[in-house]
């Protein structure tokens, strides 16, 4: 039987199902043939610190999508495909080649997708059909997995309906499509608002991307912020990275372009501070069996507790998801104490 002290945050600090999905902080989006093999060769190269999302529905030609899925299964059943971190998105529910799809993707590769996303849900009722045309397919083609669904909330129906859509079981985690969403507005929201600087500022966006984020955490997914389509303007990605991590709460963000992955990844990354006093108070907890402790920082003394405790899990779990990206490894202390299957004595 564990003693206090020998339970691991995940079983101290947790109740059962209370945590979140472990998703990468950057969920790149490639269509086109050559983009999406280079795609998997990077992530070959930087580990499994982002997603790769193969899109049926922009990357696929007018008239091929199901062709284009056909190529998507490949890809997912690839060699290529290393860590298994491989989703897809395809056409929206009331596309004619949506159930197509979906059974092609499901079919060939429903063993190795990480996920399917469909975009452009109208309201929780087009979610529904569309999982339920999802799970169907898995069970007709024998697939032994409940496959995790996203879903992009893209319209007023679906902002509206976001905490249904976030507390729906299949669903791991909800995407803002800001294009979409600032064009539903008819004009009445500026173009500027899908720039890396306004989409921060008008009221009407804010509050969609405040509403997703609050409604994922309330339910236990995982908010994707969306994208910057100025992919040259490193700067601003930057910029629009820290703020949908440090301010809106968001932890996971699209990348619509190879060079925007690791600045993404970076600012959605524990600065070395916050994982040293991570470690620091969650190796004190460990010690104290979870009890309360004391713990002087900058001269103070604070008091921490349980929850303090699991903030500071979260911030420790997730230096040690992008660590890859960086080539570092966390202390060896910390390994061996919360990461062992990471940890090698001596």
């Amino acid at each position: 039987m564990n003693t206090p002290a020998a339970l691991h945050p995940r079983e101290a600090l947790f109740e059962s199902g209370e945590i979140a999905p472990e998703l990468p902080v950057c969920d790149h989006y490639c269509g086109v043939d050559l983009r999406m093999r280079k795609s998997l060769e990077l992530q070959a190269e930087m580990g499994p610190v982002f997603d790769v999302t193969l899109d049926g529905e922009d990357g696929a030609p007018v008239g091929g999508e199901v062709e284009h899925a056909h190529l998507i299964a490949e890809l997912v059943n690839s060699p290529a495909n290393r860590f298994g971190r491989v989703g897809a998105r395809v056409q929206a529910i009331d596309h004619p080649a949506f159930e197509r799809m979906v059974d092609v993707i499901v079919g060939q590769a429903g063993a190795r997708v990480a996920y399917i996303t469909v975009p452009k849900p109208r309201h929780l009722a087009d979610l529904q059909q569309a999982v339920a045309a999802i799970d169907d397919a898995i069970e007709r083609h024998g697939i032994g997995r409940a496959i995790p669904v996203h879903a992009l909330v893209e319209t007023h129906g679906a902002l509206h309906d976001a905490h249904a859509m976030a507390a729906h079981p299949r669903i791991e985690c909800l995407s803002f499509g800001l294009m979409d969403f600032v064009s539903a507005h008819r004009g009445a929201i500026p173009h500027s608002a899908m720039g890396a600087k306004g989409q921060f500022e008008h009221p009407l966006v804010l509050r969609a991307k405040l509403d997703i984020a609050a409604a994922c955490h309330a339910h236990g997914k995982t908010p994707s912020h969306c994208v910057v389509t100025e992919f040259k303007h490193l700067s601003a990605l930057e910029e629009a990275a820290t703020t949908a991590c440090r301010q809106l709460g968001y932890t996971r963000m699209w990348s619509i372009h190879p060079d925007q992955i690791r600045p993404i990844v970076d600012a959605f990354s524990p600065t070395t501070a916050e994982v040293d006093l991570a470690i620091e108070i969650l190796l004190a907890a460990r010690a104290a069996q979870w009890a309360p402790i004391r713990h002087r920082h900058r001269g103070q003394d604070q008091l921490h507790d349980r929850a303090s405790y699991r903030y500071f899990w979260h911030i420790l779990e997730r230096a040690h998801r992008t660590s890859f990206a960086h080539r570092t490894q966390l202390p060896a202390q910390a390994r061996a104490a919360f990461f062992p299957e990471d940890h090698v004595p001596g």
